[in-house]
């Protein structure tokens, strides 16, 4: 039975293959090759992927980041598609599907909406319902740098508390594309904000996400 996150992992995959190696994504000074290493390191690489995070490992990320740069894109992306190896905590259905399907849902729009001429997707409600969880549980942690509080509402009024804190702004959408907002793609996250002018201009360029 495929999963949410296999489901966005193939996604992810064709959207990768189409666009091309050189490809721009939204992860700033990222292409589609820097991200499909990513991927790859974060999922079969544990001892170097810390790097992100850990000072004293970044060396460490940076070779093994250029040794998966090094290979051929067509490999880089089978290998995405394929998933990790059985050794990987991520080979682990529950652990795929609570580590990547935002992961995967994010990095896919990634790749989408830099693109030229991209268009939304339509998301089926039980995914959206699925999103919204995972918003609602990580919702501190992803807006944890805003610089006012940061209220996220769904249409059907369901919220969430993203900061504490005054003035407030509250960030009107569905599911999907709140989680792109809260990640820090504010540009391209299809929704509404309402607060002071002042409050509303400083939380779309904040550095929200990780």
């Amino acid at each position: 039975m495929s999963t949410h996150a296999k489901r966005e992992r193939l996604l992810l995959a064709d959207l990768l293959e189409s666009a091309g190696p050189e490809s721009p994504t939204l992860c700033e000074g990222w292409t589609a090759r820097d991200l499909a290493v990513h991927v790859l390191v974060r999922e079969r690489r544990a001892d170097a992927a810390a790097g992100a995070f850990l000072k004293p490992l970044q060396s460490r990320l940076e070779r093994v980041s250029g040794e998966f740069a090094a290979k051929p894109y067509e490999e880089l992306v089978r290998l995405v598609r394929t998933g990790p190896p059985k050794a990987s905590p991520f080979a682990l259905k529950q652990v795929d599907e609570a580590a990547n399907t935002v992961e995967f849902y994010v990095h896919a729009e990634d790749v989408r909406r830099a693109q030229p001429g991209w268009s939304p997707r339509e998301l089926d409600p039980v995914f959206a319902d699925v999103l919204w969880r995972r918003l609602e549980s990580g919702a501190r942690m992803f807006g944890r740098k805003s610089p006012v509080g940061l209220v996220l509402r769904r249409p059907n009024g369901q919220t969430a508390v993203a900061h504490k804190g005054a003035p407030v702004v509250t960030v009107t959408g569905e599911p999907s594309e709140l989680l792109m907002f809260v990640w820090g793609r504010q540009s391209v996250a299809d929704v509404a904000l309402e607060g002071e002018e002042n409050a509303v201009a400083k939380v779309r360029v904040a550095k929200l996400g990780f």
